[in-house]
C-alpha cells in the first residue's frame, strides 16, 4: 500500500507540477520502481499488444542484443531467420572470397534459394547496454516532454544510437542523440575544434526534440500525404516512420516510399522498407526500426523481470 500510494503522489506531483508541458504522454507513461528509485518511462506494452514481438526480424535483432560479440548468427537476408550460430573465429579473418564461398555453403546446407543473401552478424551485448544507459531514459523522457515533443522518442533514440556511450559514429554524429555537426549548430549547439556541447545531455536532448518536431514529423507528414496514407501521430508504426527520417533523412526516406507506392500505412508499410532500397536507403537504414523495436522489448524485460515494480501512470 505504501509503495502505490508513492506512485500515485509521484505521478499526481508531476502532472501539476511547475514544469507542465503544454501536452502529456501520461496514459502511455509507467513508473518502475528499483532500490526506492522511481524512474518515469514510456510504456512498452504496445509492441507486444500488436505483435511486432513475434516478427522473426524483432527476434533476431534482440538475439543479436543480448549475444557476446564472440559469436554470430548464420542468417537469411530476406527475413532474418537463423540459420546457425558460430564463433567469430571462424569467420573473422576469411578472405571476402572466401566469406563468400562460405555464404554458398550455407545457402546450399540449408536448401535456400538462389536468390537469397546470407548475413552473417556479429552479438552486440558490448554495444546495447540496457542497464547502463536506463538512467538516462527518464530525464530524456522529461526534456522531449518538456519541450511539448512526444517523449516515446527520447526513449527510442536513447536506446539504440549510442547507449551510455559518448561514442563518435565513422560520419561524425556525436552524443547521446547522436547529432551530426551541422543539425546541432542549427540549434544552437556550439561544435567546433575546441568546445562540442552535444556531450552535454540537456542541450543534446533538447536538438534533438527539435529536431523531431520541426523536421522530421513534419516532412514524415508530407510523404505520407502525398501518397494519401492515413495516420495518427500515436500510432506505432508513424513512430516509427519518423525515426527513420531522424536516421537516414527525408529524402532517402521519400525515395524508399516512393519505390514501394503503398495503398496503406500501418505495420505492413514499415515491413515494406525493411526489404527496399532506395537512393541512400541502405541496409543500415532497412533495419533501424527493427532495432528500434527490439530494444525497446528488451527494456520491456528487463524492468518487468529485473526491477522491484511497475506501475500505470494513466
Amino acid at each position: 500500500m505504501i509503495k502505490r500510494f508513492s506512485i500515485v503522489f509521484f505521478c499526481v506531483n508531476y502532472i501539476f507540477g511547475f514544469t507542465q508541458p503544454l501536452e502529456d504522454w501520461n496514459d502511455e507513461k509507467i513508473v518502475v520502481i528499483n532500490d526506492d528509485e522511481n524512474q518515469e518511462i514510456m510504456q512498452m506494452n504496445a509492441f507486444i499488444n500488436a505483435s511486432w514481438h513475434k516478427l522473426p526480424q524483432i527476434v533476431f535483432w534482440k538475439k543479436i542484443m543480448k549475444m557476446s560479440s564472440d559469436s554470430c548468427l548464420v542468417n537469411r537476408a530476406s527475413n532474418r531467420e537463423v540459420l546457425l550460430k558460430i564463433p567469430i573465429s571462424e569467420w573473422r579473418g576469411l578472405s571476402r572470397d572466401k566469406k563468400m564461398e562460405k555464404r554458398n555453403y550455407y545457402k546450399k546446407k540449408f536448401n535456400l534459394p538462389a536468390d537469397e543473401y546470407v548475413y552473417v552478424t556479429s552479438g552486440k551485448s558490448d554495444f546495447y547496454k540496457f542497464k547502463a544507459v536506463y538512467p538516462s531514459i527518464a530525464p530524456g523522457v522529461l526534456a522531449f516532454e518538456n519541450n511539448s515533443v512526444d517523449p516515446w522518442y527520447a526513449q527510442a533514440i536513447l536506446l539504440i544510437e549510442s547507449p551510455a556511450q559518448l561514442k563518435k559514429s565513422i560520419v561524425g554524429a556525436y552524443g547521446a542523440f547522436q547529432l551530426m555537426p551541422s543539425v546541432a549548430r542549427s540549434h544552437g549547439i556550439i561544435v567546433n575544434k575546441k568546445i562540442d556541447e552535444r556531450k552535454d545531455f540537456n542541450k543534446s536532448a533538447f536538438a534533438a526534440s527539435n529536431l523531431i518536431k520541426n523536421t522530421c514529423i513534419p516532412h514524415a507528414k508530407k510523404i505520407l500525404d502525398a501518397h494519401d496514407l492515413t495516420y495518427a501521430e500515436t500510432d506505432l508504426w508513424f513512430r516509427l516512420f519518423v525515426l527513420h527520417i531522424y536516421h537516414a533523412g527525408a529524402y532517402n526516406v521519400r525515395a524508399v516510399v516512393d519505390k514501394i507506392n503503398p495503398k496503406e500505412g500501418g505495420q505492413k508499410l514499415i515491413q515494406s522498407m525493411w526489404h527496399t532500397k532506395a537512393a541512400k536507403f541502405g541496409n543500415n537504414s532497412q533495419n533501424y526500426s527493427q532495432v528500434a523495436v527490439a530494444a525497446q522489448l528488451m527494456l520491456h524485460d528487463m524492468v518487468h523481470k529485473e526491477f522491484d515494480d511497475v506501475y500505470s501512470c494513466h
